[in-house]
């Protein structure tokens, strides 16, 4: 058992520090190339924040442990909009862009509804590709949309998230890239071993420790990102770091389970409240994003109550 705490606490060391690399250098790639600050923000770093979540999801499912995958996407979801979320908005009240709410708030949610209904009874290959093929076009949508008029705001926090004083090396942010992408992997592969042997001994089910050990630890880069821009003041990125992470985590490591090794799952309380509350919470902080147009302390307090309200009620038998 002292293995395989020693594999969890290094592998979420590794994850955590790999994947803030991996997303730096693809931020920074993504600017030497002139791609507009929206995309970056949306989709280059949203994606960059999902890949552990992508790895972690496929090396469980290699493994023959799918329900572990499964619990990791329906608990970073759910962790992403209550967690994290409300740990950044603790530190700093989050004002919500007319922008955010036309285009990827209302992506975010269909993504999220479309891989629940998908999710129950085991995700099929021909419905992997029809996550795909809504990730394809929700991309293409945003990238469309990213390309009109410029966010001044949102290119200045991009620029600070970056800390680009100037254009970074193309050469250097390649390494970066890479190295973080190995980095993670690694630390992806290390935290699901140690993560399913302590399961197997504390008799706690794959559901639930993916919904909560395993998601906490992957949800690490964007819990980093969301605390560093609150301080710094930059809302903007941490709402579209979320709402493009929850989008890449329903859609591309949904099917990704799928083409690693099969999703067929038997985890009634996951699949049941796991799946609903990750739902309400999306359609949840929609509606406090519409009313308010701000995330302010007492709703981050709120959150962070639905949270650990919801690994309660799925459960240690998940």
């Amino acid at each position: 058992m002292i293995l395989d705490i020693v594999l969890v606490g290094a592998g979420l060391v590794l994850l955590a520090k790999a994947a803030d690399q991996f997303v730096l250098g693809a931020a920074r790639i993504a600017l030497v190339m002139r791609i507009s600050a929206v995309v970056v923000g949306a989709v280059v770093v949203g994606f960059g924040t999902s890949a552990p979540e992508m790895l972690v999801s496929a090396a469980a499912a290699i493994g023959g442990d799918p329900e572990v995958g499964i619990g990791n996407v329906v608990g970073s979801n759910v962790a992403n909009l209550t967690l994290v979320l409300g740990v950044a908005a603790l530190i700093l009240p989050i004002g919500i862009a007319s922008s955010t709410l036309r285009r990827e708030t209302p992506l975010m949610v269909a993504s999220v509804v479309l891989f629940a209904w998908f999710v129950q009874g085991g995700v099929q290959w021909w419905e992997a590709v029809v996550l795909l093929a809504a990730l394809a076009g929700a991309l293409a949508l945003l990238i469309r949309q990213g390309g009109g008029t410029p966010d001044p705001e949102l290119e200045r926090e991009v620029a600070e998230y970056t800390k680009r004083a100037h254009m970074p090396r193309l050469r250097v942010e390649v390494i970066r890239t890479v190295g973080g992408l190995v980095g993670t992997v690694v630390g992806a592969q290390m935290l699901v071993v140690g993560a399913v042997s302590l399961a197997d001994q504390a008799g706690l089910s794959g559901g639930f420790v993916g919904f909560t050990l395993v998601a906490i630890g992957t949800s690490l880069p964007e819990l980093v990102t969301a605390v560093a821009a609150a301080r710094a003041g930059e809302v903007d990125l941490i709402v579209g770091n979320l709402l493009g992470s929850n989008l890449f985590n329903s859609l591309a490591v949904g099917a990704i389970l799928v083409l690693a090794g099969g999703a067929e799952l038997d985890a009634p309380r996951l699949l049941g409240v796991g799946v609903i509350a990750m739902i309400a919470v999306a359609l949840g902080v929609w509606v406090l994003m519409i009313t308010n147009r701000r995330i302010v302390r007492w709703e981050a307090g709120l959150l962070l109550a639905v949270y650990v309200g919801t690994v309660a009620l799925v459960g240690p038998t998940g």
